[in-house]
């Protein structure tokens, strides 16, 4: 199996499905888009700066009610005119652009999506489970882009660095539940426990993986979204509850 291999930082002059980009900044990238006849969309708390002659509008997604309920954004913006607008997220690791042709779909963990042109359409669903649950009691939502008619891109923030894994039919590999970022929809997931005893008079741990069978391409963060919670929680004052802390957070 390939080792994963961490995908470009800096990007300068990127021209893709109508539009040309740069990425740049090491420690908190912003991502910087030049407007001309294709919109696009994004979370409105990403917006950095834009100039005056792009107009942003609200955009409402399908299942509005599903993810108001699960403390999801229920609206996103969008982007149009001839002009430059920029995105940065509120924490340190690498910004990068994802090309998809006429008819690929790529699966995001939450809270990573940064921004895509309007030829992408964008759905999601709630992933289940004990393994699932760090980010609330109600699991989490994967976020499903796809290219139906034309191709386009998808901008993702990762937290530390970002390294991608290409799975070969069959392969397999378990990462650590909230590690991954994205994956081809043809790579299967499903949680793995892992029994471990700590000794004699010692009660037994547990270890949980997240295991994902090829092929397809599959992103991987080197700075988890427990380590992001647990940083964030340890700093709040006293009172607030760790899914808000941790919410107010990563939006």
């Amino acid at each position: 199996m390939a080792i994963p291999v961490q995908v470009v930082s800096k990007v300068r002059d990127e021209k893709f499905a109508g539009v040309t980009y740069h990425i740049e900044g090491e420690l908190v990238p912003v991502l910087q888009i030049e407007l001309n006849q294709t919109p696009v969309y994004f979370e409105h708390h990403v917006l950095l700066w834009k100039d005056l002659t792009v107009n942003v509008s609200v955009k409402p997604l399908s299942g509005a009610f599903k993810r108001m309920i699960a403390g999801i954004s229920i609206f996103v913006t969008q982007a149009q005119g001839a002009g430059r607008i920029s995105f940065s997220r509120d924490g340190a690791g690498q910004v990068f652009a994802i090309h998809l042709k006429q008819n690929e779909t790529i699966d995001v963990r939450e809270h990573q999506f940064l921004a895509a042109t309007d030829s992408v359409d964008y759905t999601f669903k709630r992933v289940q489970g004990f393994a699932n649950m760090f980010l609330g009691a109600t699991g989490f939502f994967i976020d499903t882009f796809k290219c139906a008619n034309m191709e386009g891109i998808v901008w993702l923030h990762g937290y530390g660095n970002v390294f991608e894994i290409v799975l070969n039919a069959g392969e397999q590999i378990d990462i650590e539940p909230s590690a991954w970022i994205y994956k081809d929809t043809t790579v299967t997931m499903e949680t793995i426990f892992q029994n471990l005893s700590t000794g004699f008079l010692a009660s037994p741990g547990q270890l949980v993986f997240n295991r994902f069978k090829g092929p397809g391409r599959l992103g991987i963060q080197s700075m988890s979204l427990n380590a992001v919670a647990s940083a964030t929680t340890n700093a709040a004052v006293g009172g607030l509850a760790t899914g808000t802390i941790l919410d107010s957070f990563l939006k």
